[in-house]
C-alpha cells in the first residue's frame, strides 16, 4: 500500500488557540511568535479511503504551526521552507511515500520546488485537482442558474497564478468574455494573449459586469466584499483564506457563493480530525495526494510543483479522479451547505422583474 500525509496549517492565530486552551488569553501578535516556535506535529490518522479499483490507502494530517502572515512576511523564506521539510521528514518516519502542500504551503515560495528538493518523499501542491474541480463546479453552478456561458462574462481573480490562469485557459473560451484581474499587468496581458475576447482590468469594479467569478488569490484576507457583485452572479471562491468577504453571506442573497475543490471521497474515509466538511469529503487538493497514492506510481508522486499548472495536468487528474471513484460534492460556503433554496433565489435574481411579474422563467445573460 501507497500512504500519504498532507499539511495542514491555521489560517489564522485563532484557529491555532482553539488548540492550545492557554493560547486563548494571548493577543494575536504574542500568539504568532509562539506557534513560530512551534515544530511541526501529527494532527491524525486517515483511513478507509478505498478505489473502485480495490485499491487503498491511508495517511496523516501533518500540522504544521505556521500561518499565512508567517509564511508571507512574519518569517524569513529559508525558515518556512525548513518548517515544511521537517513535515515532510515526520510524514516520512511515520511510512508516507509522498507529501501534498495545503493552503497557503503550496503557494509560499516556488509552490513546492525547494521543498522537494530538500524532501525524502514525493511532494505535491494539489493545484491541478484544484483547478479540474472549480472548473467543474463553476459550469454546474452556472447550469444551476440557467445561466448560458456561451452569452455570459467570466472574471477570473489572480488570472497569474498557477490555478487561476489555468482556470481562465480551460474556461475562458466557453464565455463571450473574460475578464483578468491580477496583481501584475504586464503578466496578466500575457495570459490575456491565451484567452479569446479577453480583457485585463486593473481593479475589482470589473466584477459588477461579471456573471460568473472564479477567486484564486493569496491574499491573507478577503479582497471581495458585497459591493462589488453583480446581481445573480456564480462565484467560485478557492482561496484559503476566503477572498469573498462573509458578508456577502448575509448581504447579497442573490449571489451564489461555492467554495471549490470540494470532493467526495471513494470508501467510509476517517480522516480524524474535523476540517469543517461533510462526513467523507475532502479539499480537491487534498484529494489530488490521495489520488496518487491510489495509483501508487512514483513517477506521479510530484505531481504539481511550481507557479504553473498545465491543461495536461487537470485532464490527468480528471482521469484518475474518474478511474477511482472521486466526484465533486454538493456545494458549500462559508462553513454550510447551499441548499435549493440559495440556489432558487440566486437564479430568480437573474431573471427581469418583467419577466417574473408575466410569470416567465427566461433568464437575461
Amino acid at each position: 500500500m501507497t500512504r500519504f500525509a498532507f499539511v495542514i496549517h491555521p489560517l489564522t492565530p485563532r484557529d491555532a488557540a482553539r488548540a492550545l486552551p492557554i493560547a486563548r488569553f494571548l493577543p494575536d501578535r504574542v500568539l504568532e511568535l509562539f506557534l513560530a516556535l512551534k515544530s511541526p506535529v501529527t494532527v491524525s490518522k486517515i483511513s478507509g479511503i478505498r478505489s473502485r479499483t480495490g485499491a487503498t490507502t491511508e495517511g496523516w494530517f501533518i500540522g504544521c504551526p505556521l500561518t499565512p502572515r508567517l509564511m508571507t512576511r512574519g518569517l524569513p523564506l529559508a525558515r518556512v521552507y525548513r518548517r515544511l521539510n521537517q513535515c515532510a521528514e515526520r510524514a516520512a518516519e511515520l511510512g508516507a511515500d509522498l507529501i501534498g502542500l495545503g493552503a497557503f504551503t503550496s503557494v509560499v515560495g516556488d509552490g513546492g520546488i525547494t521543498v522537494r528538493a530538500h524532501s525524502p518523499i514525493g511532494v505535491t501542491t494539489g493545484n491541478s485537482y484544484t483547478v479540474a474541480t472549480a472548473i467543474e463546479g463553476t459550469v454546474r453552478a452556472c447550469q444551476l442558474l440557467d445561466l448560458s456561458t456561451r452569452h455570459a462574462t467570466l472574471a477570473v481573480v489572480g488570472a497569474t497564478g498557477s490555478i487561476g490562469r489555468t482556470c481562465a485557459q480551460i474556461l475562458g473560451p466557453q464565455f463571450a468574455r473574460t475578464l483578468l484581474i491580477g496583481r501584475d499587468p504586464v503578466r496578466t496581458e500575457t495570459v490575456a494573449r491565451d484567452i479569446p475576447n479577453a480583457a485585463v482590468e486593473s481593479d475589482f469594479s470589473a466584477l459588477r459586469h461579471a456573471d460568473a467569478v472564479i477567486t484564486v488569490t493569496s491574499s491573507e484576507s478577503s479582497v471581495i466584499n458585497p459591493t462589488m457583485l453583480k446581481q445573480g452572479a456564480v462565484v467560485c471562491d478557492v482561496a484559503r483564506p476566503r477572498d469573498v468577504s462573509t458578508r456577502v453571506a448575509s448581504e447579497r442573497p442573490d449571489v451564489l457563493v461555492i467554495e471549490g475543490g470540494m470532493v467526495r471521497v471513494p470508501g467510509t474515509v476517517d480522516f480524524g480530525f474535523n476540517f469543517g466538511f461533510p462526513t467523507g469529503t475532502a479539499y480537491a487538493c487534498m484529494s489530488e495526494t490521495m489520488l496518487l497514492a491510489l495509483e501508487g506510481d512514483p513517477a506521479q508522486f510530484d505531481f504539481t510543483l511550481g507557479k504553473s499548472v498545465s491543461v495536461d495536468q487537470v485532464n490527468r487528474i480528471t482521469a484518475m479522479a474518474d478511474r477511482h471513484g472521486f466526484e465533486l460534492a454538493g456545494f458549500r460556503a462559508f462553513e454550510t451547505a447551499v441548499d435549493a433554496r440559495m440556489i432558487e433565489r440566486a437564479r430568480l435574481a437573474r431573471i427581469p422583474a418583467v419577466a417574473r411579474l408575466a410569470g416567465r422563467g427566461t433568464p437575461g445573460a
